[in-house]
């Protein structure tokens, strides 16, 4: 299943990472690079492990602290209620 955003929600690429902003509650998320590479990854219908690759190849980490840091985004996503599902 493809992450998606839910509604009311956008994403804007900056020059550090990404920034989410809730257009109903005016609260934003600027994230980091590699937070905003497994978001992308993820929403680009890619599968958490996929992202944790994503992460492992891009920086200097281990595939069960990617595995983690992919668990731990989305679990921060859905308990903001930025995503569906």
């Amino acid at each position: 299943m493809k992450l998606e955003l839910r509604e009311g929600v956008s994403a804007v690429d900056t020059e550090y990472g990404i920034v989410l902003l809730d257009q109903d509650s005016g609260e934003y998320w600027d994230l980091n690079p590699s937070a905003a590479l497994v978001v992308r990854t993820l929403l680009g219908g890619s599968t958490p492990g996929r992202a944790a690759q994503a992460l492992t190849d891009e920086y200097a980490v281990d595939a069960d602290t990617a595995s983690r840091d992919v668990e731990e985004r989305l679990g921060g996503l859905r308990e903001a209620g930025l995503v569906k599902g």
